[in-house]
Formats: structure tokens, sequence, C-alpha cells
């Protein structure tokens, strides 16, 4: 059963930022939700969550974090067993902030400020120290390095079948999913890179990293993750692994902690 504290609410306007702690059981699906009202950080202290909004996916392993603007509307996915802080920031704060999803890299001293904050569980304006807490933890979330875990979707129709045809299956050849799509290769190759930023290949590929988080998350082993998501042997998976993320997928699960 998943341990849970108190749920913004629009209330107390001396309130800067408000805590939410939960354990998420395995294989849990959060739908889509939406906090006009504040901003949020959701830190992955254990288990990998994925964050998807209507302009992409954010994977969240292990002692990263995603920052979810006010507003935006977004549902979640967990893989294996998911322990998350979450703090919520008045959006007024945000500051050098993106104003659109982020999958953040976590250094020591973040982390700690993080779960310093909640369990604290509230900040508030008329506390000296809470301020000047807020402030800090603020700073620091503007300096911290993106991740390269988003999966951003396509808005154009044939691009946007051809992405759904991947997440759900990445093994087909592109020809195939183009046609299925109902545009040819060179078109999508042409839509993806100007919505996405990625070639086909590359957005499948990423796809495939996606995927792979996940599966690693739930225990499944490297050998295994590498032949469901579409390499044909680990050693592959483990290179594609490594140029995307500069580490080997044991590396990354066991060292996770923002230390590069």
């Amino acid at each position: 059963m998943s341990k849970t504290r108190q749920r913004p609410s629009q209330g107390d306007e001396a309130l800067l930022v408000r805590s939410y702690a939960v354990t998420h059981p395995a294989n849990l699906g959060l739908s889509q939700r939406a906090y006009p009202d504040w901003d949020q950080l959701a830190y992955a202290s254990q288990g990998v969550m994925t964050v998807v909004t209507s302009q992409g996916t954010w994977v969240v392993p292990p002692h990263r974090a995603v920052w979810i603007p006010a507003g935006v509307a977004y549902s979640v996915r967990m893989s294996g067993r998911v322990t998350v802080r979450t703090l919520f920031f008045r959006p007024r704060l945000r500051g050098r902030l993106p104003r659109t999803c982020a999958a953040l890299n976590v250094p020591p001293l973040v982390r700690e400020l993080v779960l310093h904050a909640s369990r604290r569980n509230t900040l508030r304006r008329d506390v000296a120290a809470d301020r000047r807490l807020a402030r800090l933890l603020l700073d620091q979330l503007a300096t911290l390095p993106a991740e390269p875990l988003q999966l951003p979707m396509p808005r154009e129709a044939r691009a946007r079948r051809a992405a759904e045809r991947l997440l759900a299956d990445p093994l087909p050849e592109l020809d195939r999913v183009a046609r299925a799509a109902g545009a040819s290769r060179r078109t999508l190759e042409r839509v993806f890179l100007r919505e996405t930023a990625m070639t086909l290949g590359r957005w499948r590929r990423r796809a495939r990293l996606v995927e792979a988080l996940r599966l690693l998350a739930e225990g499944h082993g490297v050998t295994r993750v590498a032949l469901d998501v579409g390499y044909e042997t680990p050693s592959a998976f483990i290179s594609a692994f490594r140029r995307e993320l500069g580490r080997t997928p044991g590396r990354y699960f066991s060292d996770g902690r923002g230390n590069r």
C-alpha cells in the first residue's frame, strides 16, 4: 500500500512550497491530472516514473527528477516500486526555470535540499528560514542539466500515427511503419525532424531507450531487455545506452545519484 502525505490545495497564499511524499506499488498508473496553481518537481528516489503529456514523454529513473510547470496536464506510469518526493512551488517563484517539462539530473546537494524541504512539509513566506530555503532550492534547480530522457511527440497526424505505432512496437522496419501511417519514409523523416528535432531513426532509438529503462526498473536482465527492445545483442544495446546516457545500464542504476 502506498504511503502519502497531503496533496496541495489553493489554500493559504503565504505558502511558497508544499510537499507530497508517496511510495507507489509496482506498475501503478495515475490518470491525467493538472495543477493550475503550482509548478512541480517530482523526484524519484526509487523506481522509474514515466510522465506523459500531449507534447511528449519524460522518463524519470532513480535519483532524477521531472519539472512540470503549472497547468500542464499529465499522466504517470510507474515501473517497479516507486518512491517519489514532490515539491509544489508557486508559479510566481519560477524565475529562470523552464515553462515546459524537463527531466533533470539531481546532484547530491539538490537531493538533500529536496528531501529536507519534503520533511518540512511546507515553506512559508512569513518564515525567514523558509523563504531562504525556497530561494536556494529554486536557484539550484535553475542550474541543473537536463537529462536526455525526453521523447517528444510529433503533432502532424501521419507522424503521430507512426510514433504511436513505434511506441507500441519498436521492432518493425521504418518503411513499413511509414506505409501504415499513410506517408512516405522521406515525408516522415522531414516531419519528425521539424517537429521533434530528431530523425525518425533517432526517435525510434530514444523510444527503445524509454522502454528499456522501464523494463530495467522492473528488474529484468540486460540480455532480455536488449532483445525485447530490438537489439540483436546485449553488447549493441549497452553501447547504444552508453551513447545516450553516458553510462552502462548497470552503472546508471547503481550510481544514479547525480555523480558524473
